[in-house]
């Protein structure tokens, strides 16, 4: 596949995002697999909960586990992209949002290769990119003024941050039931549907798969904590 026709060329670079990724089929047996995994399998978040394949990252190495046949498909079908510097995705993150849901703004961060991509099951949702700045009251990033990006997310999509977009701006969620279409959305053109702007798409539960390379793993046991 050739990502030229995919990116959003009204955000920051890197912004790529392709509709119809997987299929409907596809989505379904995503969610039922994620939906029957062990209890022990799952981390609960005080605003949602989470899987992870393929290990746990952690600054001293991942101690890399086999990621299963039902989720090599995905990465492989994302690894052909060529997004990880001649590398294969060796990690997934499962995240579930139930309406109401998000996450804060955050950087992915230096334990992965500058790329994520994302699969939306389930729920559209709508991913918001800010610029950073220093906090006068603490050392810490917290969401400026500025808005850079706001991307809708439709359900069996492929999104990819890459360059500034990865390194440089924040990520963000709202928590909220339901989003209104603005119109300024800037992948409203790439987009699989047809949206009128001030639409109201209401949440259900969506499933995201974030795919991305961890380029540190090891086979030693890592001493956590203390």
């Amino acid at each position: 596949m050739n990502l030229k026709g995919h990116r959003v060329v009204k955000a920051p670079p890197s912004v790529y995002y392709i509709p119809e990724f997987i299929t409907l089929e596809e989505e379904e047996r995503i969610i039922e697999r994620v939906n029957s995994a062990p209890k022990p399998k799952w981390t609960q978040l005080s605003h949602r909960r989470l899987q992870n394949w393929g290990g746990i990252p952690h600054p001293k190495g991942m101690i890399a586990e086999k990621i299963p046949e039902w989720l090599l498909v995905f990465t492989e079908k994302i690894g052909k992209l060529g997004l990880f510097g001649g590398k294969q995705p060796n990690h997934v993150l499962v995240n579930e949002y139930m309406p109401g849901q998000g996450i804060m703004p955050h950087l992915d961060g230096p334990l992965f290769y500058p790329t994520v991509t994302t699969i939306s099951c389930g729920s559209h949702t709508i991913l918001n990119c800010y610029c950073p700045h220093q906090s006068d009251e603490a050392d810490t990033q917290s969401v400026g003024d500025l808005k850079v990006a706001s991307l809708l997310l439709e359900r069996r999509s492929l999104v990819v941050l890459q360059d500034d977009m990865y390194t440089e701006y924040l990520h963000t969620i709202a928590e909220v039931h339901c989003d209104t279409v603005s119109g300024a959305e800037e992948n409203l053109d790439l987009c699989g549907g047809q949206y009128a702007t001030g639409a109201e798409l209401q949440r259900t539960t969506r499933i995201s798969l974030t795919v991305r390379h961890v380029p540190h793993t090891t086979k030693v046991c890592i001493k956590l904590g203390r």
